[in-house]
């Protein structure tokens, strides 16, 4: 692979530091789940920390860069060109139940572009990552969408309304920045949601974009109404055209 950029490195190097966080806290959650306190309050307590520390860790190099976060929202600094866009924990849901299916997202957006984004998922120890004009890559390996052409051997991912919505052969996992990074990798062929909050989606995108996929423009839509629709370019027009009354 080419060399990664130092934004990339920044951001690797935070996904990795907080994610020793949620591993010791996931494990937490089973001693919560006998006892009266709320498991739903540690969740949030760790998704608040996460979000904390990955906010320190990517100022350090980068203090004049904005951000747009889960939980904080936006922050201005003296740079609102660039954003630092964050989901600490996406699959919060999935986290509270102990289900291992959840991650960490970053992306780097500039002047209305995203730039590199990450999404790293701690439990199953997989990074995948991705960088405007350098290719997609997951665990240092170099990742291409697939190339099936027949609608029916597909599998795409999407919610509860999407999943209300269409008759394509479906999965939701409960953590769209994985579903994403999975069309990236080939495992799944599309990804589809309506009312997604941009930090669910926005590393998802450019990984699936730089694996050679097609996500339609993001920056149409708020921060928190985002409609994706996002697949291998083989299979993207056809999946849209399923989803028109969607």
């Amino acid at each position: 692979m080419n060399s990664i950029s130092p934004h990339l490195n920044i951001m690797i190097k935070a996904c990795e530091k907080v994610s020793k966080v949620i591993i010791r806290d996931f494990g937490e959650l089973e001693n919560l789940q006998v006892k009266k306190k709320g498991p739903k309050d540690f969740v949030t307590k760790t998704d608040k920390r996460v979000e904390k520390i990955l906010i320190e860790e990517l100022s350090k190099n980068k203090k004049n860069y904005s951000f747009i976060t889960e939980e904080t929202g936006v922050i201005k600094n003296s740079d609102q060109d660039t954003f630092w866009i964050i989901d600490p924990i996406d699959g919060t849901t999935n986290f509270l139940h102990g289900i291992p299916h959840f991650a960490i997202s970053i992306a780097l957006k500039f002047n209305n572009e995203i730039k590199c984004g990450v999404i790293y998922d701690p439990i199953k120890n997989e990074i995948f990552f991705a960088e405007k004009n350098n290719g997609s890559f997951f665990n240092n390996q170099r990742i291409r969408v697939s190339n099936k052409n027949d609608i029916e051997e597909c599998l795409f991912a999407t919610n509860h309304v999407g999943a209300k919505n269409s008759d394509l052969n479906l999965r939701y996992t409960g953590c769209a920045a994985l579903d994403l990074a999975y069309v990236g990798a080939g495992r799944l062929d599309g990804f589809f949601q309506n009312k997604i909050n941009i930090w669910d989606v926005a590393a998802g995108a450019i990984i699936i974009e730089e694996a050679g996929g097609k996500v339609n423009d993001l920056n149409l839509f708020e921060i928190n109404d985002v409609n994706i629709r996002a697949a291998s370019s083989s299979i993207y027009s056809k999946m849209i055209e399923k989803l028109e009354n969607f």
